[in-house]
């Protein structure tokens, strides 16, 4: 699957869709695919605050869990309820139907890669 170009990336396998002062955060196909079948996602409560690199939730797969990471400073405004039912969806559409979180944006995304960038840093 081909990341899409409006979006930006962390380094930690997670992107971010600016849409003004808000934003969408999921995972990459790359961490999804690297994960394998995803069986639990664990996720932070709307209203929670968090900062660029924190952990915000846990990915669980057949094969591991791994952590996920904030891509920058924002404040939790909704949860993928779906993702949380059937988190098998994040395997299938993880830059669509397969977001987790939407969030309120506090600060900068620099540092976040373009992709190009994630593509020739990240994904190897």
């Amino acid at each position: 699957m081909k990341n899409p170009e409006n979006l930006l990336y962390a380094e930690s396998h997670e992107w971010l869709k600016v849409e003004g002062s808000e934003g969408i955060v999921g995972i990459t196909d790359f961490a999804q695919d690297s994960l394998g079948d995803i069986t639990f996602i664990e996720l932070p409560q709307v209203g929670e605050s968090f900062s660029k690199g924190q952990e915000m939730g846990t990915v669980e797969s057949v094969k591991a869990a791994s952590d996920i990471y904030m891509p920058c400073d924002c404040e939790v405004i909704a949860v993928n309820e779906e993702a949380l039912n059937n988190p098998e969806i994040v395997n299938k559409d993880p830059f669509g139907n397969g977001w987790l979180i939407r969030v309120a944006i506090k600060g900068s995304t620099d540092g976040l890669l373009n992709v190009q960038d994630y593509a020739g840093k990240c994904v190897h």
